[in-house]
């Protein structure tokens, strides 16, 4: 007479688990990437107003009228707008003129931004009366809408959470584990500066520093999945994909800017490498490194953290959790 199979029980709960996981997931996922971008509106938007007071004061008012979507900066002529959007102050700016109001935009710091700045102070111009459109610092010809460096976040991130799940599930643990993640980093970043810059063309700054950019990017990411990993077990992985990827990513507000997003969603994206690098690769790339302290020391802490959680631990003695391994050590049989 045959038994019965005592694993199929055990499938289950597995069966189980799989068929509600893949929902809530699918649920996250979507929640994560749509609801952002519905919600898509000016939120505190760094603007400046320059002119006399007697001409800009009127302006301001206006834009105040738009509750809560604009945050007004002073600026006495146009030379001083001109200077505080180039340092990322802000992200466009009115001049009061004689003949009316100007517009200074920046594509390069957003494109989208950029045509809601000028849809928004037309709205405002006298009938009939076109307002002018100067472009500061206009994105590169090879990719005006922002398009590319858009789509950049998302290999970036991807490729971190490669490397940082490649070193664990192959077993490397330690200082061994660190320097594989910092020599996947410079190589990613030197092979997406050459695509990005040289080929495509789509960054235009220094070409090492928007390789060392890319590289801390990719490396804050490994770092972070690794050192989870190293302190977590193989659950690690999946916490570090899911918080740098489902969230990291449509969170970064690279495609628009931070402040077109929901709050706290475009203040958490800014935490995240995957918001802080492509806020870093904007600076290095188009602006002369203007506004990149903030975002180099975010990538910097997760970089550093990620490495010393790798290191810590090794030296806590976590088993790698690699099968290989395993197979490679088995425990000896008990005696007796």
């Amino acid at each position: 007479m045959s038994t019965p199979s005592t694993g199929a029980p055990a499938q289950g709960p597995r069966m189980v688990m799989v068929a509600v996981l893949v929902p809530v997931l699918v649920t996250f996922a979507l929640w994560a990437f749509a609801w952002p971008a519905t919600r898509t509106a000016p939120r505190d938007l760094p603007l400046g107003v320059a002119g006399p007071a007697a001409a800009a004061e009127p302006i301001s008012r206006q834009l105040q009228q738009h509750d809560g979507a604009f945050e007004i900066h002073r600026y006495a002529d146009e030379a001083a707008a001109r200077d505080a959007v180039e340092d990322r102050s802000v992200y466009g700016a009115v001049v009061a003129t004689p003949r009316g109001p100007k517009l200074l935009t920046a594509t390069a710091a957003s494109p989208v931004v950029a045509q809601l700045l000028r849809q928004a102070i037309q709205k405002q111009a006298p009938e009939g009366a076109a307002v002018p459109v100067v472009d500061v610092v206009p994105a590169p010809a090879a990719d005006p809408r922002g398009a590319a460096l858009g789509s950049s976040v998302l290999p970036l991130a991807m490729a971190g959470v490669a490397a940082g799940a490649l070193v664990t599930v192959r077993g490397l643990r330690g200082v061994r584990a660190v320097l594989t993640l910092l020599v996947a980093a410079a190589l990613v970043g030197v092979v997406a500066a050459a695509l990005t810059h040289s080929w495509l063309g789509v960054l235009t700054g220094n070409w090492w520093a928007e390789a060392g950019v890319l590289s801390l990017a990719t490396l804050a990411v490994g770092g972070a999945v690794a050192g989870l990993a190293a302190l977590l077990g193989p659950a690690g992985i999946g916490v570090g994909a899911l918080l740098m990827v489902l969230l990291g990513n449509p969170f970064s507000g690279v495609t628009s800017a931070p402040q077109l997003l929901p709050e706290p969603v475009g203040f958490l994206g800014q935490l995240l490498p995957p918001g802080a690098g492509g806020s870093l690769l904007r600076s290095v790339s188009f602006f002369d490194g203007a506004g990149a302290g903030g975002p180099a020391l975010t990538l910097g802490v997760w970089a550093v953290a990620g490495l010393a959680a790798v290191l810590l631990g090794a030296r806590r003695g976590r088993p790698a959790p690699t099968p290989q391994a395993a197979a490679a050590h088995p425990e000896p049989a008990p005696v007796g």
